[in-house]
């Protein structure tokens, strides 16, 4: 007999994780609905040519492919298959495969119905995407992205009001954060004041560690992907600036330094005309995304639980580019919904109420009892209450055993008596009171929980 097993990478989420994922997912889905976001669906697999060649060569290993329908083999390429050339088979076996992210769909989508659409053009997504990847604690091969994109504007309103859209779906959540952001631009013209543009993304990658090894750390890299010493000391300068404002005499021979603090000047100044529930900072060495971002960029983490970011995102010059609509703009976040849940977890910040949905369970002595149970339960379920019936009468012992581990709060006896009364025993389960009441008092009763 054969063991029943789940692909590597992917797992089963029980009724009580469900419900707390679904709280997690409906909490941020008001937000982004309350900022005028549409919501967008596309489908699970898209056709391999959308997905190649977007995510660089390591991204293209990390597709999961789909083999052609029926005998996948009988249009296969004779020559890698004999010589084993698994790049040069894939496209005669296989023409689809399994989105990689919710990004690159979203620029298929745009580019196949731009001439509908309205720009600015505001969706979210929530959906699964699935990578290749080794799985390891925080990393699954099948995971949920909770995007919002705004395409078509270069607008900088957008880019605060994503930061407000972070703030809140935050605070709702409970988890206090601290929203960073830096511009691509600002992190160019800290390697035009060094003298180094050549060596930019090497630079990046290095200050991008700061905060896990220091600047001696840094150094270090610095050194080690032959930097200078003078451009060295040039940057840890620029590393220790307070604010935007202290950059301003660095960059002054570097229109594009000049540009992004400028951009975040604006952004900032946007937000400090408002009350924000958390921390919105900037952060000179944040440096993620840079092969594809163009401007401002985004990066959340939690304040009282040790964690990797929980949210990122930033400014893109040309998503849709490369289906060849050149020049549509745009920015984005994403809320990292499986580090969310593990942080929520870790800090008992989910409502108790998710626990269990039932309010109220039905339990009978006889048949007669059972059926007038049954009667109950349908008019309670019509003045939405959500109810259980145990499905036999007999020993109650049995029957609160059974509330008991499904964590239903409150139970409700029926017996000759309260079918005589027109009313039901109801429970406490967590302080062992008990009332006679009808119907209607139970509902109202459970509206005012």
């Amino acid at each position: 007999m054969q063991k029943p097993s789940i692909p590597e990478g992917t797992r089963d989420f029980g009724p009580e994780q469900v419900r707390k994922r679904n709280f997690i997912f409906d909490t941020i889905r008001s937000v982004f609905e309350k900022f005028g976001f549409q919501p967008l669906e596309t489908p699970a697999m898209e056709n391999l040519g959308t997905l190649t060649g977007k995510y660089g060569d390591e991204g293209d290993k990390l597709l999961f492919k789909i083999l052609n329908n029926g005998d996948y083999l009988k249009d296969a390429n004779a020559d890698a298959l004999a010589a084993r050339d698994s790049n040069k088979l894939v496209s005669s076996i296989a023409k689809r495969g399994l989105r990689y992210d919710l990004t690159v769909p979203f620029a298929r989508y745009v580019v196949m119905n731009r001439g509908t659409l309205s720009f600015p053009f505001k969706r979210f997504q929530i959906q699964p995407v699935w990578r290749a990847d080794r799985p390891q604690r925080g990393r699954y091969r099948e995971f949920f992205q909770c995007d919002a994109d705004v395409i078509g504007s270069d607008s900088l309103l957008y880019e605060a009001e994503l930061a407000q859209i972070y703030d809140e779906a935050f605070a709702r959540l409970g988890i206090p954060v601290v929203i960073k952001m830096n511009n691509r631009k600002v992190l160019f013209g800290i390697a035009e004041a060094a003298g180094i543009p050549d060596k930019f993304m090497d630079m990046t990658v290095a200050i991008d560690k700061l905060d896990k090894v220091g600047i001696e750390g840094v150094r270090k890299e610095l050194s080690e992907r032959d930097i200078s010493e003078t451009a060295m000391a040039t940057i840890e300068k620029i590393l220790a600036a307070p604010d935007t404002q202290a950059l301003r005499a660095v960059f002054s021979n570097s229109a594009t330094g000049l540009n992004g603090l400028d951009e975040l000047d604006r952004v900032f100044g946007l937000l400090g005309k408002t009350t924000l529930q958390n921390e919105v900072k900037f952060d000179i060495t944040l440096a993620r995304g840079l092969s594809y971002y163009t401007g401002c960029i985004y990066e959340v983490a939690a304040k009282d639980f040790r964690m990797g970011s929980i949210g990122g995102g930033g400014r893109y010059a040309d998503l849709t580019g490369v289906f060849g609509v050149p020049g549509l703009s745009g920015v984005g976040i994403s809320f990292g919904a499986d580090r969310i849940y593990d942080v929520m977890e870790g800090m008992g910040l989910f409502p108790e109420t998710l626990v269990e949905s039932v309010q109220i369970m039905l339990a009978s002595f006889d048949e007669p009892s059972f059926e007038y149970a049954f009667q109950c339960a349908t008019a309670l379920r019509k003045a939405g209450v959500a109810v259980e019936i145990y499905p036999e009468p007999g020993k109650l012992k049995k029957q609160f055993e059974f509330a008991a581990k499904r964590n239903i709060p409150y139970v409700a006896i029926i017996g000759e008596s309260e079918m005589q009364s027109d009313t039901l025993m109801v429970k406490n389960q967590k302080t062992g009171d008990q009332e006679a009441m009808s119907v209607e008092q139970i509902v109202s009763m459970l509206a005012s929980v």
